[in-house]
């Protein structure tokens, strides 16, 4: 699969859902506490002026919390529609429409950026490209936020609120994922990894990482 051939499944799979699913997930955050934990700890780690990037910022809830601990976050999101909602619910921050694989930012502008479970449909031969240009559009030093399912079976996701949709969403183990991000040029911070929660409908291991780009 090309990156053209991804990129476009995944938009047109958001695209579709993004009413129901920004809905269904309008508390998300509230629900999960070591989430919210965990952007703190990432966002006293922001260091400098530099924009904060969530790439991936969906219908922009995590992009809004970190706006909340006092960051110069924007949000980048293949999806329009994700994209709309975001800006409706969300009027004072920034939302631009963009590819995580070759971002419109020049090199070293960001002080710290997150991709908060938008890596999980990235093919695991494309993931070295991803990090890559992670690591290209961060500052020498700045951290990096990886958020995902963890585990090896993927869930197939087909005609999701009935819309005619499908899409894999692909589990990772977080060593291999860590690997990666060591290999792209990132030091390890943190890897914090929690139980599925059965209140939150969750069948995986929930993995964040925190990494540094090495200066």
């Amino acid at each position: 699969m090309t990156d053209a051939d991804f990129l476009a499944t995944t938009r047109t799979f958001y695209d579709a859902i993004a009413e129901d699913y920004a809905e269904l997930f309008q508390d998300e955050l509230a629900h999960r506490p070591l989430e919210r934990a965990v952007l703190g700890v990432f966002a006293e780690l922001v260091e400098g002026d530099g924009p904060v990037a969530d790439l991936g910022c969906g219908p922009g809830r995590t992009t809004a919390r970190l706006a909340a601990l006092g960051l110069p976050v924007f949000g980048v999101d293949l999806s329009e529609s994700m994209l709309a909602i975001a800006r409706r619910e969300n009027p004072g921050l920034r939302f631009e429409q963009g590819s995580m694989m070759e971002l419109d930012l020049p090199d070293g502008a960001l002080a710290g950026a997150l991709s908060f479970y938008s890596s999980i449909h990235t093919p695991v031969d494309r993931l070295p490209a991803l990090f890559a240009e992670f690591l290209r559009v961060l500052a020498p030093g700045a951290p990096l936020l990886v958020a995902f399912q963890a585990g090896d079976e993927h869930r197939h996701h087909d005609r999701p609120f009935g819309h005619p949709v499908s899409l894999t969403f692909q589990r990772r183990r977080p060593e291999h994922i860590a690997d990666l991000l060591t290999a792209a040029g990132f030091a390890l911070v943190s890897r914090t990894v929690r139980e599925p929660d059965p209140a939150l409908d969750e069948v995986s291991q929930q993995a964040f990482l925190i990494v540094r780009k090495t200066k």
